[in-house]
């Protein structure tokens, strides 16, 4: 019985040394062959989220209020907000300099006076403020050396797939 003991124990530790052994070579082998250690992580660039999330809320904010769906309209505002701020998290600096202090900068009285607006109902004033934080995207286009991108107060609705409409609560 003990011959059998001491056979089960050396089986066991060959086991479990070949156990071992093997995950050892396997990492050797995925670490000699270049495998990354973890999965690359992808991040949009500026002009990314600027086209996929700011422009697209910056329309869709435009013509909220130009139909009078005030509801919409401080929920896009609030969303366009959100965006340039997720914008100075992404990348915090450009060309040596704070986006979120340059966005800031340039938006800060404009969101305030859109937020009021808004709040007012009063489409006069939020044209107004609406057409200084346009003005403020080109400005800041213009100082980063991207002067041929020009933002402009839409024209018409251009988005087709969504209803404007204010809704009764």
């Amino acid at each position: 019985m003990r011959k059998r003991s001491i056979s089960s124990r050396v089986l066991a530790a060959a086991a479990v040394a070949s156990i071992a052994a093997a995950a050892y070579l396997g990492t050797a082998l995925e670490l000699r062959a270049g495998a990354p250690a973890e999965p690359a992580s992808y991040l949009p660039s500026i002009s990314d989220l600027m086209i996929s999330t700011i422009q697209p809320r910056h329309i869709r904010l435009w013509i909220a209020a130009h139909e009078g769906n005030w509801d919409f309209g401080a929920y896009e505002l609030g969303n366009l907000k959100g965006a340039f701020n997720r914008l100075g998290h992404a990348h915090p600096t450009v060309e040596a300099n704070s986006l979120p202090d340059m966005v800031s900068a340039v938006t800060g009285q404009p969101f305030a006076d859109l937020t009021a607006a808004v709040k007012a109902k009063d489409l006069a004033a939020f044209d107004k403020s609406y057409a200084d934080l346009t003005s403020a995207c080109n400005s800041c286009h213009q100082a980063l050396n991207h002067g041929a991108v020009v933002i402009k107060v839409p024209q018409q609705a251009a988005v087709s797939d969504q209803d404007f409409s204010p809704r009764s609560p």
